[in-house]
C-alpha cells in the first residue's frame, strides 16, 4: 500500500483501516486528502486481502468537513485546481466509497461536521462514540450543505431533523445521531474501536461475494421501481450462483444436517 500525505492506511488480518491524519485541523478535507483517498480506495477495491474497510480519524476528531482555507479560499481563483479538488472530492465519497465492493464501517470517534456527513453516509455501517460531536455548520459562515451533503442528509434524516440542523447549525452528539439513525448506534469512546473491529471480524466470517452482491442489490435497487428491482435482484442471484458456485447449497446442506442454524451463525463456506 502506498504512503500518503494526509491519511494513514493499516492492514491487519483482512481489515484495512484508513485514518484521516490532519489532527491539527480536526482532519478537515484538503484537496490533497481527496486525491489521497481516490488513490487509496482504488487500491483497496482490487485488494483481495481487504475484506472490510474501516474509516476513522486521528486525535479527537473524525473529520471536520472541507478545509475552509485550503479547499475553498486558497483555490477560489484557480479554476483548474478548484475543478480537480471538486472532482476528487466527489469521486471518492459518492462513488468509490459508496459503491466499494466490500463492507465499510465509519468509526466516528469525534468531531464530524459538514462534508464529513457524506463520509458517514457513504459507509455501509456507522458506529459513533457517545461523545462524538456532529454539526451542519455551513449556515454559520454563509453557505449551505453543498455537494452531496444535502442529498445525503435528505436520504438519511427525518425531514424535521434535517431542516432543523441545516437551518440552525446546532451540534448534536453520538447518542442523538443514533436516535436519529444517522449512525447505527453509539458506544462510549473508550470502547469504540473494540466495537468496530469486533463487527469487522463478524463480517469477515461471511462469504465476500455474497456481501458484495447483497450490497449491489440494495444500493442499486433503491433507484428502481418494483418490477425493475425484482428483475435486478434475479439477475444478481444468477451472477452470485455463477461467481460463487451456488455456495448457498453448502449452507442448505449444513442446515439439513443440523450443523448450522442460519439465525444463530454462519455456514462454513470456505474450502476445507
Amino acid at each position: 500500500m502506498s504512503e500518503y500525505k494526509t491519511i494513514l492506511v493499516d492492514k491487519k488480518e483482512g481489515v484495512t483501516t484508513i485514518t484521516f491524519n490532519r489532527p491539527q485541523v480536526k482532519n478537515a478535507m484538503s484537496p490533497q486528502l481527496h486525491l489521497d483517498m481516490v488513490d487509496a480506495l482504488t487500491e483497496i477495491e482490487y485488494d483481495d486481502e481487504t475484506r472490510v474497510l474501516v474509516l476513522t480519524g486521528a486525535g479527537e476528531s473524525f473529520c471536520a468537513g472541507q478545509d475552509l482555507k485550503e479547499y475553498f479560499y486558497d483555490i477560489d481563483d484557480n479554476p483548474k485546481a478548484r475543478h480537480r479538488a471538486r472532482e476528487a472530492s466527489k469521486e471518492w465519497r459518492s462513488y468509490k466509497l459508496r459503491l466499494l465492493p466490500k463492507p465499510t464501517i465509519a468509526a466516528v470517534n469525534g468531531w464530524c461536521f459538514g462534508g464529513a456527513f457524506s463520509i458517514v453516509a457513504g459507509c455501509d455501517i456507522a458506529i459513533a462514540a457517545d461523545e462524538a460531536v456532529f454539526g451542519l455548520s455551513e449556515v454559520n459562515f454563509g453557505k449551505f450543505p453543498g455537494g452531496m451533503v444535502t442529498k445525503d442528509v435528505n436520504d438519511l434524516f427525518h425531514p424535521r431533523d434535517a431542516l432543523f440542523y441545516i437551518f440552525t447549525g446546532r451540534k448534536f452528539d453520538g447518542k442523538q445521531a443514533a436516535a436519529m439513525k444517522f449512525v447505527n448506534y453509539s458506544v462510549p469512546r473508550a470502547k469504540l474501536m473494540d466495537e468496530v473491529y469486533g463487527l469487522a471480524d463478524e463480517l469477515k466470517t461471511k462469504h465476500p461475494e455474497v456481501l458484495r452482491i447483497a450490497k449491489e442489490a440494495y444500493k442499486y435497487g433503491r433507484q428502481f421501481d418494483y418490477e425493475e428491482a425484482y428483475a435486478f435482484a434475479t439477475a444478481k442471484t444468477r451472477e452470485l450462483d455463477f461467481v460463487a458456485g451456488k455456495t448457498w447449497k453448502k449452507g442448505f446442506t449444513q442446515f439439513k444436517k443440523h450443523e448450522m442454524k442460519p439465525g444463530l451463525g454462519t455456514y462454513k463456506w470456505e474450502k476445507e
